[in-house]
């Protein structure tokens, strides 16, 4: 399929950091396949599978974690990519990508690592997505970091748009490769961003009504939700009610990528190159300025009704404190890491700060909780909450 002119294009790509002389040919891909594949292929994806999405460490198998919401959010993406012509590979590997920076515990470990890092910098999950990408996970001989191309880091550094005042790990790594910070990101970028919306939305109501945490009535009553259920009952009455709730959820998603495929064809229209994408002083994929609405308006509900729960605040306490509490023993004793990071432990602050912080945000939410249990002899009672 021929792409739209505003797409990004592999044979025009800036490149990558560090340029590969007399690279060995290892299948027939181009340079955003080879991107996603890199990322596929990492330790750092794999390890998205025991990080929490919304519950910590949940036992029940059904719960979405990183790994799986990364999955959801790239199928998303690549319809809305080929519904508008643009690089489908280059979408999704920005979709499997985006959360590959996420601290142990979810939101819980990354404000426990800002806090213990106030005096170097603090965190962000987003930086240390690139900070992972670009330096720490080095599977290769030549360079440090997966050397992605330009357009995959510049879209996961501007995942939410221009970047005027990156922290500290942004900053250091623009500064070795500038990525455009203070324009948009190509509209593969804002797809895979716009995706990840799309999937949260609505894939956290299954596992929020499965938790027990919304009220089903409730729920349902909701604008941005009542007019698909109304649509689901009329459609499906007799069915088994998990099995409308399914559809409700295919529903809304369906509803959202038309929006979102609609309103950035009008926004794009016009546009005679990705250059044309970066320059246009706003988002190009967005929903409509109705949807738009309805979709913040269900986001504060979501965050009032699910994300904020109090147990899910209890357990985030509790998370944050297995965090706080790695930090400070690794940072007074240093011999409690891994070998391999001792060994690479920088001598001043803030990079030994920092270090640390490396080490912490790249555990998973069960390796985090085991290396608490061997060196304090305990965990946090009830931590999972589902």
């Amino acid at each position: 399929m021929a792409l739209a002119a505003y797409a990004s294009f592999p044979e025009r790509s800036r490149g990558r950091e560090f340029p590969i002389e007399g690279a060995v040919a290892r299948g027939p891909r181009d340079d955003f396949q080879r991107d996603r594949d890199r990322i596929i292929h990492s330790i750092a994806f794999r390890r998205l599978r025991y990080k929490t999405q919304v519950f910590v460490a949940p036992d029940g198998d059904h719960y979405r974690v990183r790994l799986t919401h990364s999955l959801e959010v790239a199928q998303i993406a690549r319809a809305i990519a080929r519904a508008l012509g643009i690089n489908e590979d280059l979408t999704e590997a920005l979709a499997l990508a985006h959360d590959i920076g996420h601290a142990p515990f979810g939101h819980a470990g990354e404000e426990a690592l800002d806090a213990a890092l106030v005096k170097a910098g603090g965190f962000d999950h987003n930086a240390q997505t690139l900070r992972t990408l670009m330096r720490l996970e080095s599977p290769y001989c030549e360079h440090d970091g997966l050397n992605l191309t330009w357009e995959s880091l510049e879209g996961l550094a501007k995942h939410n748009g221009p970047v005027l005042e990156p922290n500290w790990a942004l900053a250091q790594l623009d500064a070795g490769w500038p990525l455009d910070l203070g324009s948009w990101p190509s509209l593969e970028a804002q797809v895979a961003a716009i995706s990840d919306d799309i999937a949260y939305d609505n894939h956290d109501i299954d596992d929020g009504l499965r938790a027990g945490f919304l009220d089903l009535a409730e729920l349902l009553e909701h604008p941005f939700v009542a007019e698909r259920w109304s649509e689901v009952e009329q459609r499906f009455p007799d069915a088994p009610l998990d099995r409308r709730l399914a559809e409700l959820v295919r529903s809304q998603i369906g509803m959202m990528v038309n929006d979102v495929i609609a309103e950035t064809r009008i926004r794009s229209a016009g546009m005679g190159d990705v250059a044309d994408v970066r320059e246009a002083g706003r988002a190009t994929a967005a929903f409509s300025p109705q949807l738009q609405e309805s979709e913040r308006e269900f986001k504060r509900y979501m965050y009032e009704k699910l994300y904020f729960h109090p147990e899910q605040a209890e357990t985030a306490r509790k998370a944050k404190r297995v965090v706080a509490e790695l930090f400070a023993a690794y940072s007074q004793e240093p011999v409690l890491m891994d070998e391999e990071w001792l060994d690479a432990m920088p001598r001043h602050e803030p990079d030994r700060s920092r270090h640390i912080a490396d080490y912490i945000a790249g555990m998973t939410d069960r390796f985090a909780l085991s290396r608490h249990g061997e060196i304090f002899g305990r965990t946090p009672e009830d931590l999972r909450n589902v």
